[in-house]
């Protein structure tokens, strides 16, 4: 008698109850909300467009602070377009469901390490930056104020700016609790 070798097989998974399956399962109530920041997606492009032509219709008759407010306007379009891009595409793949792009040549480099905690503070710094430029743009109009064309106040300036060092705060405490926690997990790792 020849004896074949016998083909190693994995131990059979145990049956996931029901229970488990409904709560895996509901993170895919999280797909309208996706869908919905597509449309929003959309809705920042029709407005980047609008703005754009307004730009090039209007750009001989406005003055160059005008034409640098409305190109900071556009920037500010840009970069919120960005971190929605972020929160779509991060948050599906951390939170639904793997995208499978391994491979695809316009696959986002950030994505291939992409978790929680490094969406966290992608996130947060795209606040950052997405603030800067709303808060360089109210430095720009402020120097009207006291005229009737100034939207702003000087309690609405400091208070923009208190928000704005807000941001700048909190990002660094996400920052320095994510490092704490890779320490941490790194000192678990040598002792076990």
């Amino acid at each position: 008698m020849t004896s074949e070798p016998k083909a190693l097989s994995a131990a059979p998974l145990p049956p996931v109850g029901l229970f488990p399956k409904l709560i895996f399962g509901s993170r895919w109530l999280q797909l309208p909300l996706y869908i919905g920041l597509i449309v929003a997606q959309a809705v920042y492009v029709l407005l980047f467009l609008k703005e754009l032509w307004h730009l090039v219709v209007h750009s001989f008759d406005a003055s160059e602070q005008q034409i640098m407010l409305v190109v900071l306007g556009l920037i500010d379009v840009v970069m919120i377009s960005n971190l929605l891009v972020m929160v779509i595409v991060g948050g599906y793949e951390t939170f639904v469901s793997r995208l499978n792009l391994s491979g695809h040549p316009d696959e986002p480099e950030w994505l291939s390490h992409v978790n929680a905690s490094v969406l966290k503070i992608k996130l947060a710094m795209a606040i950052i930056g997405i603030s800067s430029i709303s808060l360089l743009r109210t430095f720009i109009e402020a120097g009207n104020l006291g005229t009737t064309r100034s939207n702003f106040t000087e309690t609405g300036v400091m208070w923009q700016v208190l928000i704005h060092l807000t941001f700048i705060i909190s990002a660094i405490g996400i920052a320095w609790v994510d490092r704490l926690s890779e320490s941490g997990h790194g000192k678990e790792a040598e002792h076990g």
